[in-house]
């Protein structure tokens, strides 16, 4: 989707703190002709979170309202699975509107992009943060050698890329830490990004999945060959680039639909994105909240997301009650995944398989 559709800000409701900042200054000179809303709190603003009127104007929202404010609570928390670390949010939220996100449920019904504006107070803690830890001295499945820290759990970078430069400060501090890369995944191309300085230090991760099933599910993102396409040209612009094969979504032939995926990705990669290329194979999890949201304005996507007879119940890492592929039988669905990937895409690692 072009930027000009995907983001037509109308309405930013502000912090005072934050429009006090200049990150916050920055975003309202982006839109002047936008109506400037003052709230006392970026979380729960009454006409965005908690109304179920919302689910009807789910795009519109996303599309029209922006909110800035100013993260409080400024932590690094350990993963060890995708990285090292979950970076503090520069940012929430996101003006695309895949059916599977799981971030509505934080937000009530509708989750427009909140961008934080105390920048400076972020990177200062994640540059303290990186020194502590000192050298990585044993590898893992999120890098031999860096500490990696994921900045995007909670967005996508390269659409909030478009709202602020948040993002580009971080690369930007990244790439002149030896000792840590940042990392983040995405499914909209930002060119903008080709043309910054990552220096090796910041991670892209694609997400892709067949075509067929992300033009149901993939709401308002680039479509899956342009993301592809991608991929080489960041990598020739000085990213890392991996693959996230997520979420990866049972449906009747879906081997031969991943299968078909392979085949494309061997023929449009370059050798040179071949050589660096690793991948993240994340299965689908749901919720019965986000699906009773989603009957609401994408009935369709629930008819692939919500597979009762597929599905068992299990509280997250998180405390959330999550709807994941029977254990047995997601079992067997990895191991036929990776025996596609061991076919098809032989020189591609598989960092992390969930």
């Amino acid at each position: 989707m072009e930027a000009s559709k995907l983001l037509q800000v109308s309405r930013i409701y502000i912090e005072p703190e934050a429009a006090a900042l200049p990150r916050g200054q920055q975003v309202l000179a982006r839109w002047p002709e936008a109506e400037v809303v003052e709230v006392a709190s970026h979380w729960r603003i009454p006409e965005l979170s908690g109304d179920e009127a919302n689910v009807r104007r789910w795009v519109r929202i996303k599309t029209e309202a922006l909110v800035v404010g100013v993260k409080k609570s400024l932590a690094a928390k350990p993963n060890g699975r995708s990285a090292d670390f979950i970076a503090p949010s520069t940012a929430n939220g996101c003006a695309m509107a895949c059916a599977y996100c799981y971030v509505p449920r934080h937000k009530g019904y509708s989750n427009p992009i909140t961008v934080f504006a105390n920048i400076e107070q972020i990177s200062g803690y994640l540059e303290r943060h990186v020194a502590r830890q000192g050298m990585k001295l044993e590898p893992n499945q999120c890098d031999d050698t860096a500490w990696v820290y994921d900045i995007g759990e909670n967005s996508d970078c390269s659409v909030d890329a478009m709202v602020s430069d948040n993002v580009r400060d971080l690369v930007d501090l990244f790439g002149s830490l030896p000792t840590a890369k940042l990392s983040f995944a995405t499914k909209y191309v930002n060119r903008d990004l080709l043309g910054w300085d990552p220096r090796g230090r910041t991670r892209v991760r694609f997400s892709l999945m067949p075509e067929r099933l992300a033009r149901i599910v993939d709401v308002r993102t680039s479509p899956i060959s342009e993301r592809l396409a991608g991929v080489n040209d960041f990598v020739e612009a000085g990213y890392e680039v991996h693959l996230n094969f997520s979420p990866v979504i049972v449906t009747p032939g879906w081997q031969e639909e991943w299968r078909s995926l392979f085949a494309q990705i061997d023929a449009v990669l370059t050798p040179r994105a071949k050589e660096q290329l690793a991948a993240e194979v994340i299965f689908l999890t749901h919720n019965q909240q986000l699906h009773e949201v989603n009957l609401g304005w994408h009935p369709r996507a629930e008819e692939i997301l919500w597979r009762p007879e597929l599905q068992e119940q299990k509280r997250s890492s998180n405390g959330f009650i999550n709807v994941r592929y029977t254990a047995a039988e997601k079992r067997g669905y990895l191991d036929d995944f990776r025996a596609l990937m061991g076919r098809h895409l032989p020189y591609c690692r598989i960092r992390y398989a969930f």
